[in-house]
């Protein structure tokens, strides 16, 4: 370990090989890092230590150092980006700092994120209540109760106007967490953009549209699989060809792991469903150097702080490798894995809540020493409700001291070279491509004659959604970390170990049920409002383009534009399609 050294030393001896891949790695790390300083991509700030000593922007084998397979680790910024993506590190940009919110109405909600953008967040994330990720509007009979109490109600334009009132979409990036009626979501933000004056060709954010993810562990499926597949190919050929800069899927590991799957199980399912997509934007035709950068990843980050870093740092190596090896991508963007961390919910508790701050702390830490791109942190009541205001605001604080009190940010991936974490992300790449091997093996039952429509992984998917292989899975893995907690065998303060001391009296945000009234009543006021010929005229074009091969996000999009509701558009397709039924497990 030491300082930047770029100059040369002959090579002799027992490991010449592998020495001088490390003087060359160093070498041309340095000419990288040089070069983004002299482009101007440097943060100004203060890279020392609270006692004032200057630290590296990297540290590494010296040049004469022996390290064999150093090439796995290698240098920040190269394949296979085991130590992050840039060269840089966070020197150059930190992670953005992404908050997810939503609850009540889009004017409830459009209130938070004026407080989050004020309060020094960097991007939004939009947490949707029940019946918009299941594609009902606020007044149909199944969303009786659930209007705006798990995110915010989102039935037309209208709304996604109001949203994001006041607040330029050109100058922030927004995420969406929704899969199943991701598309016609899109299309009401893509209106609101419109709407705002902004050229959609310069909007910047992230979709999650992963409906694997949704078979596998959330359920928030709305059609079978493979008109959801269509969906999310239409979308990636429309985003590559129209919206650069948008990402149309964010494969979440999220919500696998949040069901109860263990680390290298989240991390193996998200990568599969990721090589899944990679495949049928193949199949499209499309070319992969330019849609694979449109790929993101959401992961979770769990409390136990070295498998969580060795977890990331094994998903970028990975996914380079696979993308490049198997897939053919040549452009080092497309062998990239940019990834959003959100802290585990599930990791927190009930009893003596407060404890539940240091916990988000922990986690936030391990994305951000993993190299997370973007984070959300958990706030302390959300085991209990939405976040209140203040809690939000702890959440936010949070990511802030950690960003800017710690030192983490001025040396790229300082964990690499622990023999510790390279052994963990050894270990969970190892796990990895056995359960890819898995999937694999499913894929010959699925299609015995080898011939898959789609790809290889993506058959074997299908094939373990249907056969329940995932939910199995997950459920044997939850199983056994509920029995070590109920055993003491694994510790939880406050409710297996400590458990006296620290009260759990909390305020804590309620949503009235005023909030379903006044949103049912708006809606009916646009329903009488707009032009329900038109409106039908556009939702019949859209069903007669389902009919056929046309892409549907211009049809859906000229539906919105008329103020089809979520439920008009889902309905009308759900009519064509049919609605999924998860097969009965014996």
């Amino acid at each position: 370990m030491g300082s930047i050294d770029t100059g040369q030393h002959d090579d002799a001896g027992p490991g010449d090989g592998a020495r001088r891949s490390v003087r060359d790695g160093r070498r041309r790390w340095s000419e990288r890092f040089a070069a983004a300083e002299l482009a101007g991509r440097m943060r100004d700030a203060d890279y020392t230590t609270l006692s004032g000593a200057t630290v590296d922007p990297v540290y590494g084998p010296g040049p004469g150092d022996v390290v064999e397979g150093f090439e796995r680790i290698g240098w920040p910024g190269e394949f296979p980006f085991t130590r992050g993506l840039h060269a840089t590190g966070y020197r150059g940009k930190p992670w953005t700092i992404r908050q997810f919110a939503g609850f009540g109405n889009a004017r409830d909600t459009n209130a938070r994120y004026k407080m989050i953008l004020a309060e020094g967040g960097h991007g939004l994330s939009v947490a949707f209540d029940m019946p918009t990720l299941m594609g009902h509007d606020s007044d149909d009979p199944r969303s009786l109760g659930e209007v705006g109490h798990c995110g915010v109600a989102i039935d037309s334009a209208a709304d996604m106007d109001t949203l994001f009132e006041g607040i330029d979409l050109r100058e922030v990036t927004t995420s969406m967490t929704i899969s199943g009626p991701a598309v016609p979501i899109f299309c009401m933000y893509l209106v609101a953009a419109q709407r705002q004056g902004v050229p959609i060709a310069s909007l910047n954010g992230t979709l999650q549209t992963d409906i694997f993810k949704e078979y596998i562990a959330q359920k928030e499926w709305i059609f079978p699989p493979e008109p959801h597949l269509r969906l999310i190919g239409d979308l990636m050929e429309y985003c590559t060809a129209d919206i650069p800069d948008y990402k149309p899927l964010s494969v979440s590991g999220y919500h696998i792991r949040e069901a109860g799957s263990t680390a290298a199980q989240e991390l193996a399912y998200t990568l599969a469903d990721g090589f899944g997509y990679v495949e049928l934007g193949l199949a499209r035709g499309l070319d992969v150097n330019r849609f694979a950068p449109g790929l993101s990843f959401f992961f979770d980050a769990h409390i136990d702080f070295f498998e969580e870093i060795a977890k990331f740092r094994a998903a970028r190596r990975i996914w380079a490798r696979w993308m490049r090896d198997v897939y053919g991508a040549t452009d080092p963007r497309a062998q990239w894995l940019r990834f959003h961390t959100q802290t585990a919910g599930v990791s927190l508790t009930a009893q003596q809540p407060d404890n539940n701050v240091v916990r988000t702390a922990v986690e936030a830490m391990a994305a951000v020493l993993g190299g997370t791109n973007s984070l959300h942190t958990n706030a302390l009541d959300e085991v209990l409700a939405l976040p209140s205001e203040k809690s939000a605001q702890i959440a936010l604080r949070t990511q802030q001291v950690i960003m800017e009190e710690t030192g983490v940010v001025n040396v790229a991936d300082p964990l690499g070279g622990s023999w510790y974490v390279e052994a963990l992300t050894d270990r969970m790449e190892a796990e990895a491509e056995r359960i890819f091997t898995r999937i694999r093996d499913m894929a010959a039952l699925a299609v015995p004659s080898g011939q898959h429509p789609i790809g290889e992984m993506t058959s074997g998917i299908l094939r373990g959604i249907e056969d329940g292989y995932f939910t199995g899975e997950i459920a044997d893995a939850s199983f056994a970390y509920t029995l070590a907690v109920e055993k003491g065998d694994k510790k939880m303060v406050g409710v297996n170990s400590r458990i006296g001391g620290i009260g759990d009296d909390l305020e804590i945000l309620r949503i009235s049920g005023q909030v379903e009234l006044q949103q049912n009543a708006l809606l009916a006021r646009r329903r009488v409002s707009r032009d329900a010929a038109v409106v039908q005229k556009r939702l019949n074009a859209l069903v007669s383009a389902a009919r056929g091969k046309d892409n549907l996000i211009p049809p859906m999009l000229e539906a919105v534009q008329a103020e089809a509701t979520l439920g008009d558009i889902c309905d009308a397709l759900r009519g064509l399609w049919g609605h999924y039924t998860e097969p009965a497990r014996i």
